[in-house]
Protein backbone atom coordinates (compact mmCIF):
# COMPACT_ATOMS: atom_id res chain seq x y z
CA UNK A 1 0.00 0.00 0.00
CA UNK A 2 1.69 3.25 -0.95
CA UNK A 3 2.21 5.39 1.85
CA UNK A 4 0.01 8.94 2.12
CA UNK A 5 1.53 12.10 0.71
CA UNK A 6 2.91 14.04 3.59
CA UNK A 7 1.29 17.14 5.01
CA UNK A 8 2.62 20.37 4.20
CA UNK A 9 3.24 20.73 8.03
CA UNK A 10 5.66 17.47 8.20
CA UNK A 11 7.41 18.90 4.52
CA UNK A 12 7.84 22.21 6.33
CA UNK A 13 9.33 20.12 9.61
CA UNK A 14 11.61 18.27 7.21
CA UNK A 15 12.85 21.20 5.97
CA UNK A 16 13.48 23.44 9.06
CA UNK A 17 15.21 20.01 10.56
CA UNK A 18 17.52 19.65 7.30
CA UNK A 19 18.55 22.98 7.29
CA UNK A 20 19.47 22.62 10.91
CA UNK A 21 21.57 19.77 10.61
CA UNK A 22 23.46 21.04 7.35
CA UNK A 23 24.08 24.38 9.67
CA UNK A 24 25.57 22.43 12.29
CA UNK A 25 27.80 20.30 10.26
CA UNK A 26 28.59 23.50 8.83
CA UNK A 27 29.20 25.44 12.19
CA UNK A 28 31.54 22.32 12.81
CA UNK A 29 33.97 22.15 9.97
CA UNK A 30 33.89 26.10 10.61
CA UNK A 31 35.37 25.58 14.16
CA UNK A 32 37.95 23.03 12.51
CA UNK A 33 38.51 25.90 9.96
CA UNK A 34 39.71 28.68 12.37
CA UNK A 35 41.53 27.01 14.65
CA UNK A 36 43.71 25.77 10.99
CA UNK A 37 43.82 29.38 9.83
CA UNK A 38 44.47 29.95 13.57
CA UNK A 39 47.41 27.56 13.52
CA UNK A 40 48.84 28.73 10.82
CA UNK A 41 49.00 32.19 12.11
CA UNK A 42 46.51 33.50 9.23
CA UNK A 43 44.03 35.75 9.65
CA UNK A 44 40.77 34.34 6.83
CA UNK A 45 38.62 37.05 5.56
CA UNK A 46 35.47 36.53 3.83
CA UNK A 47 34.08 38.32 1.32
CA UNK A 48 30.63 38.76 0.45
CA UNK A 49 28.44 41.12 -2.16
CA UNK A 50 26.52 40.78 -5.08
CA UNK A 51 28.02 40.10 -8.18
CA UNK A 52 29.61 42.87 -10.21
CA UNK A 53 30.90 44.61 -6.74
CA UNK A 54 33.96 44.50 -7.44
CA UNK A 55 35.53 41.73 -5.29
CA UNK A 56 37.47 40.60 -7.97
CA UNK A 57 39.39 43.59 -9.19
CA UNK A 58 39.83 44.92 -4.96
CA UNK A 59 41.82 41.26 -4.46
CA UNK A 60 43.17 41.33 -7.94
CA UNK A 61 44.78 44.98 -6.80
CA UNK A 62 45.51 44.16 -3.47
CA UNK A 63 47.00 40.61 -4.02
CA UNK A 64 49.60 42.30 -6.57
CA UNK A 65 50.39 45.74 -4.22
CA UNK A 66 49.71 44.56 -0.56
CA UNK A 67 50.76 41.02 -1.46
CA UNK A 68 54.00 42.47 -2.68
CA UNK A 69 55.42 42.58 0.73
CA UNK A 70 52.89 40.28 2.92
CA UNK A 71 52.13 37.03 1.75
CA UNK A 72 48.36 36.18 0.95
CA UNK A 73 46.46 33.77 -0.21
CA UNK A 74 42.83 33.50 -1.85
CA UNK A 75 40.21 30.84 -2.81
CA UNK A 76 37.56 32.37 -5.57
CA UNK A 77 33.89 30.64 -5.06
CA UNK A 78 31.82 30.83 -8.49
CA UNK A 79 29.01 28.64 -10.18
CA UNK A 80 30.99 28.06 -12.89
CA UNK A 81 34.40 28.89 -14.86
CA UNK A 82 37.47 29.45 -13.14
CA UNK A 83 38.14 32.87 -14.60
CA UNK A 84 38.45 34.59 -11.34
CA UNK A 85 40.98 32.23 -9.88
CA UNK A 86 43.02 32.78 -13.46
CA UNK A 87 42.78 36.43 -13.24
CA UNK A 88 44.13 36.43 -9.22
CA UNK A 89 46.39 33.96 -10.07
CA UNK A 90 48.54 36.33 -12.81
CA UNK A 91 49.86 38.00 -9.39
CA UNK A 92 51.46 34.86 -8.36
CA UNK A 93 49.81 34.89 -4.76
CA UNK A 94 48.15 30.72 -4.48
CA UNK A 95 44.63 30.71 -5.63
CA UNK A 96 42.69 27.88 -5.32
CA UNK A 97 38.64 28.26 -7.56
CA UNK A 98 35.98 26.60 -5.82
CA UNK A 99 33.05 25.65 -8.56
CA UNK A 100 29.91 25.14 -6.69
CA UNK A 101 27.70 24.19 -9.46
CA UNK A 102 24.27 24.97 -8.53
CA UNK A 103 24.87 26.16 -4.37
CA UNK A 104 24.52 30.08 -4.47
CA UNK A 105 26.99 30.14 -1.46
CA UNK A 106 30.35 28.77 -0.08
CA UNK A 107 30.33 26.58 2.70
CA UNK A 108 33.31 25.02 5.53
CA UNK A 109 34.13 21.60 4.06
CA UNK A 110 34.47 23.60 0.54
CA UNK A 111 36.56 26.11 1.81
CA UNK A 112 38.73 23.15 4.24
CA UNK A 113 38.95 21.62 0.65
CA UNK A 114 40.08 24.38 -1.71
CA UNK A 115 42.58 25.26 1.42
CA UNK A 116 44.02 21.40 1.12
CA UNK A 117 45.10 22.84 -2.56
CA UNK A 118 47.02 25.40 -1.56
CA UNK A 119 50.65 26.56 -0.55
CA UNK A 120 50.17 28.37 2.97
CA UNK A 121 53.53 28.57 3.67
CA UNK A 122 54.25 32.41 4.70
CA UNK A 123 51.14 33.36 4.31
CA UNK A 124 49.42 35.45 6.24
CA UNK A 125 46.14 36.16 4.60
CA UNK A 126 43.37 33.79 3.49
CA UNK A 127 41.14 36.03 1.56
CA UNK A 128 37.70 33.88 0.41
CA UNK A 129 35.84 35.35 -2.48
CA UNK A 130 32.35 34.11 -1.98
CA UNK A 131 29.55 33.45 -4.86
CA UNK A 132 28.08 36.93 -5.69
CA UNK A 133 24.96 37.00 -3.26
CA UNK A 134 23.81 38.68 -0.46
CA UNK A 135 20.91 36.22 1.18
CA UNK A 136 22.69 32.76 1.48
CA UNK A 137 25.92 33.44 2.41
CA UNK A 138 24.89 35.13 5.88
CA UNK A 139 23.83 31.78 7.26
CA UNK A 140 27.39 30.20 6.25
CA UNK A 141 30.18 30.66 8.76
CA UNK A 142 33.43 29.20 6.62
CA UNK A 143 35.50 29.77 9.82
CA UNK A 144 36.43 33.03 9.10
CA UNK A 145 37.94 36.18 11.50
CA UNK A 146 36.54 38.75 9.63
CA UNK A 147 33.43 39.21 7.26
CA UNK A 148 33.84 41.94 4.76
CA UNK A 149 30.86 43.13 2.56
CA UNK A 150 30.98 44.72 -0.02
CA UNK A 151 28.63 47.47 -1.33
CA UNK A 152 29.13 49.08 -5.03
CA UNK A 153 27.69 52.60 -6.19
CA UNK A 154 26.21 50.77 -9.33
CA UNK A 155 23.38 49.27 -6.34
CA UNK A 156 20.84 51.16 -4.69
CA UNK A 157 21.95 53.09 -1.15
CA UNK A 158 19.04 51.04 0.56
CA UNK A 159 20.80 47.47 -0.26
CA UNK A 160 22.20 47.53 3.88
CA UNK A 161 18.17 48.00 4.78
CA UNK A 162 17.06 45.31 2.26
CA UNK A 163 19.32 42.49 3.25
CA UNK A 164 20.42 43.63 6.81
CA UNK A 165 21.24 40.19 7.79
CA UNK A 166 24.36 39.83 5.76
CA UNK A 167 25.25 43.34 6.74
CA UNK A 168 24.46 42.88 10.88
CA UNK A 169 27.30 39.53 10.46
CA UNK A 170 29.86 42.50 9.03
CA UNK A 171 33.15 42.57 10.70
CA UNK A 172 34.13 45.90 7.57
CA UNK A 173 31.77 47.33 4.92
CA UNK A 174 33.44 48.61 1.91
CA UNK A 175 31.72 51.07 -0.50
CA UNK A 176 33.27 49.97 -3.73
CA UNK A 177 33.49 51.96 -6.99
CA UNK A 178 33.09 55.62 -5.56
CA UNK A 179 35.11 56.72 -8.58
CA UNK A 180 31.25 56.40 -10.99
CA UNK A 181 28.98 57.24 -7.58
CA UNK A 182 28.36 61.05 -8.97
CA UNK A 183 28.02 59.71 -12.63
CA UNK A 184 25.34 56.77 -11.53
CA UNK A 185 23.99 58.94 -9.12
CA UNK A 186 24.38 56.51 -6.20
CA UNK A 187 24.22 58.68 -2.45
CA UNK A 188 27.70 57.85 -0.84
CA UNK A 189 26.26 59.70 2.54
CA UNK A 190 22.64 57.83 2.12
CA UNK A 191 24.79 54.27 1.67
CA UNK A 192 26.93 55.14 4.85
CA UNK A 193 24.17 56.25 6.45
CA UNK A 194 22.48 52.71 6.24
CA UNK A 195 25.47 50.84 6.65
CA UNK A 196 25.88 52.74 10.10
CA UNK A 197 21.86 52.04 11.12
CA UNK A 198 22.10 48.29 10.14
CA UNK A 199 25.83 47.56 11.04
CA UNK A 200 27.01 50.14 14.04
CA UNK A 201 29.87 47.61 14.48
CA UNK A 202 31.34 47.58 11.33
CA UNK A 203 34.36 49.62 9.82
CA UNK A 204 33.20 51.13 6.74
CA UNK A 205 35.87 52.49 3.82
CA UNK A 206 35.18 54.18 0.60
CA UNK A 207 37.64 52.96 -1.66
CA UNK A 208 37.93 52.78 -5.68
CA UNK A 209 40.12 49.64 -6.78
CA UNK A 210 40.58 51.50 -10.02
CA UNK A 211 40.97 54.87 -9.00
CA UNK A 212 43.47 53.85 -6.07
CA UNK A 213 41.03 55.99 -4.08
CA UNK A 214 40.72 54.57 -0.51
CA UNK A 215 42.66 51.59 -1.29
CA UNK A 216 45.39 52.97 1.60
CA UNK A 217 43.30 52.51 4.30
CA UNK A 218 42.23 49.09 3.16
CA UNK A 219 46.08 48.24 3.26
CA UNK A 220 46.36 49.90 6.68
CA UNK A 221 43.24 47.48 8.15
CA UNK A 222 44.79 44.98 6.37
CA UNK A 223 48.15 45.24 7.76
CA UNK A 224 46.76 46.02 11.19
CA UNK A 225 44.93 42.50 11.31
CA UNK A 226 48.24 40.64 10.62
CA UNK A 227 49.94 42.72 13.15
CA UNK A 228 47.08 41.68 15.97
CA UNK A 229 47.42 37.90 14.84
CA UNK A 230 51.24 37.67 14.98
CA UNK A 231 50.65 39.64 18.39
Amino acid sequence: MQAPPASPETKATRTVELRLSLLEGNDRQAVANRRRFHGLGMVALNLVSSPGSGKTTLLERTLSEFGSTTRCAAVVGDLATDNDARRLGRSGAPVAQITTGSACHLDAGMVARAVDRLDLAGARLLFIENVGNLVCPASFDLGEKVRVVLLSAAEGEDKPLKYPPIFKSAHIVLLTKIDVAGALGFDLEAAAENVRRIAPQARLIRLSARSGEGISEWYDLLGSLVIKEKG
